[in-house]
């Protein structure tokens, strides 16, 4: 057995964090078990959960197991991240990291010193946003130009579904006013028809030549600082999307070698799907490393305009979004996975791109075997219509929802979409009460990748400062036990790990987290406040 995983562990309990056998005990212990919710100690035998119950109840221990006090502090299954790029996690603490700038000043003051600092180097970053920019706009080349003259510049918008380039970038991949978008795509322009930089979804990829080629040392350097980070953050397990099939290799070295912390399951970029197809799913280092589904797109992203919309943006009339994908390039892909036993994750946000996705999976799926169980997943599911809900049970389909989209976006969604799709936007409730299962993830880099704010953001509904706004349908926010499902047992099914993690039960793996505040009871507001 490889070491237990005791993610997020107070410093109490470091002189545990390699032991296989260990009584707990000393904290609110939460199993996540629906008929015994609570318990008072957890006893770990060779890795695995051995006895749960009161600690007057436990069997005798021998001397030399460890004991461990959580001296008040909560236990919970580990939380696993349903929805994140691992190395894009890690990436960021590499790059150029625009996140949190305050306006279209500070984020170029940032790429000044950036570009100062390095040289020579190409100016690659991401995670700027403009929903709460004093200035009221999106970056646009003009910017970049100040900022590092003459410089190649690509930054991508934190959502992953737009990038601005800079006049220099343009040039050089060639993109003038009488270049076309690619479909799936747009080239945003000024009021003269010359593009102003911003390049949406599948546009972004005229620009691939000028990104710098990923070497092999660095992407073990991304792999590495995004361990780090989610470990210290509390998670023991990321659900890790869009991975290069060439990085499969890399990742199940780490683990072999013991430099993973964390257990990933791997949905691979459609281009290594032939590869998976031939192999099969695979898995590594006693599950460690999972290697099973397939990530594609159907449409972009809501913030920028890209998710696909039955009707007009209504803050955007000339425009209801980009799918990126048709019939011929979902469906026979689909099919052949599900012939070779691979899952599917389909990115789809808008209620046009969801609907398609559940038109495709329900034809697919429909021609299944008896007794086939391929736990397809639908990642975002961000604003649907009602009416699709139950389809999401009756197919079925995995609803992978973020929680902290809907506390960044309250703030520009209502004006995106109008208020009577709000119905069916950000609804974790509503598909919980359909009966659909629902994986909560944090969809980082895009997002910072706290469990405590994802969890917070499940539960209030409400932005770090407590706003909500008047249309933010507060009916759809989470009771706490299931908040607790959404990061545990539910990612745990969503990779067909559900007898073995997600809940604190005898025979299951010991994959803990440990926080310094109770989940279950402390006010939401100061849920961000908690520490792993």
């Amino acid at each position: 057995m490889k070491p237990i995983i005791l993610a997020g562990a107070l410093a109490l309990m470091a002189q545990a964090a390699a032991a296989q056998d260990m009584m707990i005990h000393g904290g609110p212990i939460h199993t996540g078990v629906e008929d015994a919710p609570a318990a008072e100690a957890v006893i770990v035998r060779d890795g695995r959960i051995a006895w749960v119950g009161r600690r007057a109840d436990a069997p005798p221990t021998p001397a030399d197991m460890a004991v461990i006090d959580l001296r008040g502090a909560s236990l919970y299954p580990g939380f696993t991240d349903g929805h994140g790029h691992l190395a894009g996690i890690g990436a960021r603490e590499l790059t150029l990291n625009l996140e949190g700038a305050a306006s279209i000043a500070e984020a170029m003051a940032r790429l000044s010193a950036w570009a100062e600092a390095n040289p020579e180097a190409p100016s690659p970053g991401a995670g700027w946003i403009e929903t709460h920019w004093p200035e009221g706009r999106m970056l646009e080349r003009t910017d970049l130009d100040a900022a590092a003259p003459g410089r190649v510049v690509l930054l991508g918008r934190s959502d992953g579904h737009a990038l601005v380039a800079s006049t220099a970038a343009l040039e050089a991949a060639g993109i003038t006013a009488d270049t076309e978008a690619p479909f799936g795509g747009d080239i945003l322009t000024d009021a003269a028809g010359t593009p102003n930089g911003l390049l949406i979804d599948a546009a972004m990829a005229l620009v691939d030549d000028l990104r710098p080629a990923d070497s092999e040392a660095f992407r073990r350097q991304a792999y590495e600082a995004g361990f780090e980070v989610y470990a210290r953050y509390g998670w023991t397990g990321i659900h890790s999307m869009s991975v290069p099939i060439a990085d499969i290799p890399l990742m199940e070295a780490m683990a072999g070698a013991g430099e993973a912390p964390l257990r990933v399951y791997n949905s691979i970029t459609p281009e290594g799907a032939e590869a998976l197809f031939v192999h099969g799913p695979r898995a590594v280092a006693d599950g460690r490393i999972i290697t099973r589904a397939i990530k594609l797109y159907a449409d972009g992203a809501l913030g920028s305009r890209g998710a696909a919309l039955f009707q007009p943006y209504a803050d955007a009339a000339h425009t209801s979004g980009l799918m990126q994908m048709t019939d011929e390039d979902a469906l026979p892909l689909y099919r052949a996975a599900l012939r070779n036993g691979v899952q599917i994750t389909t990115h789809a946000i808008g209620d046009r791109g969801n609907a398609q996705v559940l038109d495709w999976y329900a034809e697919v799926l429909g021609e299944a075997e008896a007794g086939a169980d391929p736990r397809w997943r639908i990642e975002h599911a961000q604003v649907l219509r009602p009416a699709d809900f139950t389809r999401f049970h009756d197919i079925p389909v995995i609803a992978s929802m973020q929680p902290s989209h809907a506390i960044g976006d309250l703030h520009f969604a209502p004006d995106r979409l109008g208020d009577a799709r709000l119905d069916g936007a950000y609804a974790w409730r509503s598909l919980m009460d359909a009966g659909v299962t629902v994986v909560g993830g944090t969809d980082a880099p895009v997002e910072r990748g706290d469990p405590l704010i994802e969890f917070y953001a499940a539960v209030a509904r409400r932005d770090l400062n407590g706003f909500q706004g008047p249309d933010w349908r507060p009916d759809e926010a989470l009771d706490r036990a299931d908040a607790l499902r959404m990061f545990t047992l539910g990612p745990a099914y969503a990779s067909f790990r559900e007898d073995e993690l997600g809940t604190i039960e005898v025979g299951k793996r010991a994959d803990f987290t440990v926080f310094d505040i109770n989940l279950m009871t402390v006010p939401a507001e100061d849920i961000p406040g908690g520490r792993a």
